[in-house]
């Protein structure tokens, strides 16, 4: 006769939607409430909920349905509202402005590479390729 152990208890390895884990973070970030209170409430690690929590903080995680796509929204700026440089008038060519995921504003000429721009971009968020 074999004998059978039942492991009563909470679930590993569980799959949390991204509308979950917003939830989670944003009861996480309410006035007066602990990381620690929440993950024990929702029988998350805290470590898990402070991964959460970077990755909403850079948007890593966006309040999509899973497996969902998006577009970034892009708004063409009129010739009047474009940055000028201030160190020198004599640049030729239109500046293309480009706001990073952490708030950050690139500005590059159009003749700027893209490779060029890339490593810049990526500089300015804090993130290698």
């Amino acid at each position: 006769m074999a004998t059978v152990t039942v492991l009563a208890g909470a679930e590993r390895r569980r799959r949390w939607s991204t509308a979950e884990k917003l939830r989670i973070v944003e009861e996480s970030l309410a006035s007066g409430a602990g990381v620690a209170e929440v993950a024990r409430r929702h029988d998350v690690h805290p470590n898990l909920l402070h991964l959460w929590r970077r990755q909403a903080r850079t948007e890593m995680v966006l309040p999509m349905s899973d497996g969902a796509t998006g577009f970034v929204p892009v708004a063409i700026a009129g010739e009047s509202s474009v940055a000028r440089p201030m160190a020198s008038d004599d640049v030729i060519g239109s500046v293309i402005e480009v706001v990073l995921r952490n708030g950050r504003v690139l500005r590059l000429s159009e003749r700027a590479a893209p490779a060029r721009a890339a490593l810049l971009a990526d500089a300015l968020e804090g993130s290698g390729r």
